[in-house]
């Protein structure tokens, strides 16, 4: 599986790949160092859409294009076209917004692998992933308290959930970039790692994820979403199936029977 898309003024590209159980997703808008077009974001959502469908797909990983950014935020230089209505900007915002909940939403596990700027919109991409790994290079914030622009609820959510309302409060309010280690104390990314080992460590997990039963990780990965969501908003009862679906499956008792046999388990997501 490999596609791409470019919109009609030539503002970026998103690369969909498929290599074994990877998905890979590539952001390539280098000359506004990754900046998101609404052709890009459509394409994200596409992507989404075909990876939660496809179940040889086990592991998702998302990065930038080139050596400078992991997506710098929205194509703000195209606004004048795609946002110069009300209907215009309800379409943007649909198609934006709809392309990030899918990422979010996706029941594959998802990794952020993050070498340089990851600002606005880029962020929260990288927020609505499960993990994210970068380099001491790379760079965090969401500036729109420098644009004048609202930002939505859902990306205030996200990274509420993620760092707490102290780190929240001051990553939008300030609106400024903070060091990787800075995001790594905030709890913003799981793993800072020299930019020569980024693609080694990236590998490494998301092989041992490949690995590892299908099932139990989209039962795990539904259960972290759902402690997102309000109490009274989890629906107990499909996460409960979902953990007696993993025991009743081929692939725990192939994971048993791999255990006796002191072998690597062979998983199948059934």
């Amino acid at each position: 599986m490999s596609s791409n898309r470019q919109d009609a003024t030539g503002s970026g590209q998103v690369h969909v790949t498929r290599d074994g159980p990877y998905g890979r997703i590539t952001f390539d808008n280098p000359g506004k160092m990754n900046a998101m077009s609404l052709a890009m974001w459509t394409e994200l959502g596409q992507a989404m859409d075909s990876f939660a469908k496809d179940d040889g797909v086990r592991v998702v990983i998302l990065r930038g294009a080139g050596d400078r950014a992991f997506v710098s935020g929205a194509d703000i230089s195209e606004f004048e076209a795609v946002r110069a209505s009300p209907e215009k900007v309800r379409h943007y915002n649909e198609v934006s917004e709809g392309a990030d909940r899918a990422l979010y939403r996706l029941p594959k596990p998802t990794i952020a692998r993050i070498h340089g700027y990851c600002v606005g919109g880029g962020m929260g991409l990288a927020l609505a992933c499960d993990i994210r790994i970068c380099t001491p290079e790379s760079r965090f914030g969401i500036t729109a308290a420098k644009l004048g622009l609202g930002y939505g609820f859902a990306g205030i959510k996200k990274l509420y959930d993620i760092a707490g309302p102290s780190v929240a409060a001051e990553v939008l309010f300030s609106g400024r970039l903070m060091s990787a280690e800075e995001a790594l104390r905030m709890g913003l990314v799981s793993r800072v790692v020299p930019a020569a080992e980024l693609d080694a460590a990236v590998d490494e997990l998301s092989g041992r994820i490949a690995g590892n039963a299908p099932m139990t990780i989209a039962a795990a990965k539904a259960a972290i979403r759902a402690c997102a969501r309000p109490a009274a908003e989890r629906d107990h009862a499909a996460l409960e199936a979902m953990v007696a679906a993993c025991f009743a499956s081929e692939d725990y008792a192939e994971g048993r029977r791999a255990f006796a046999e002191k072998r690597p388990a062979v998983f199948r997501g059934r």
